[in-house]
């Protein structure tokens, strides 16, 4: 099944498919979980986002095939899928999903995430063009948190790749610099425990926020 002007199914069989790599710590990427037929519609919905940063997609004007999207991501089809293949209970696991759409100077500086996620979930929404076989916004998994160039694995931002990784603190990432339109959802497996509740607050605090301030975003078509 492919997309339609309104609905969207990311490739399941491909992520059922994908092997789990332990290099530099473990980690699932899927080439085009969004199928290479449905990505020019997907490209052209993304909603126009002029800034740096998270947003929630409750403060974006999102096309219904971006919402389609969202709803998959957040579905319990994928929930289910990626915690049997990391060996994961995620039943009951909070879920937190922002988009990002440009990237800043200080963006992507070498880091793990947040010990209150549990899993981290990418999806890169970016046309293959030159831009990135520079280099430049390619995320990196690094074998330890001092150099950028000290990676096993160099993931493109683009066409749909999805990339899962458990949280942890040897699982250090990041990008070299890059300033430019660069889509990415993230979504998020929580913690239970009071840094995750914390972590949730912010982020529908930031939502509303955001709907606020930014009254003029919506789609690029």
């Amino acid at each position: 099944m492919t997309v339609s002007d309104t609905t969207i199914q990311p490739d399941y069989e491909a992520l059922s498919s994908a092997p789990v790599c332990s290099d530099p710590f473990e980690h699932v990427l899927v080439p085009h979980f969004i199928r290479q037929a449905d990505l020019h519609c997907l490209f052209a919905s993304l909603p126009h986002i002029p800034s740096g940063g998270s947003f929630p997609p409750g403060s974006l004007s999102l096309s219904p095939l971006v919402q389609s999207l969202v709803r998959e991501m957040e579905g319990p089809r994928l929930r289910q899928m990626i915690g049997d293949k990391l060996g994961l209970d995620l039943s009951d696991a909070p879920c937190m999903l922002t988009m990002r759409g440009r990237t800043r100077e200080k963006d992507g500086r070498i880091h793990t995430d947040s010990l209150a996620k549990r899993v981290t979930i990418l999806l890169y929404l970016n046309p293959s063009d030159d831009t990135w076989t520079r280099q430049e916004g390619c995320l990196r998994l690094l074998r330890g948190p001092h150099d950028i160039e000290d990676y096993a694995r160099e993931v493109p931002p683009v066409d749909g790749t999805l990339l899962i990784f458990p949280n942890g603190p040897t699982t250090w990432h990041g990008h070299r610099q890059f300033v430019g339109q660069r889509y990415t959802i993230q979504l998020n497996y929580m913690t239970r425990d009071a840094m995750a509740r914390s972590e949730l607050r912010r982020h529908r605090l930031s939502a509303l926020a955001k709907t606020m301030a930014l009254p003029g975003l919506g789609s690029k078509g």
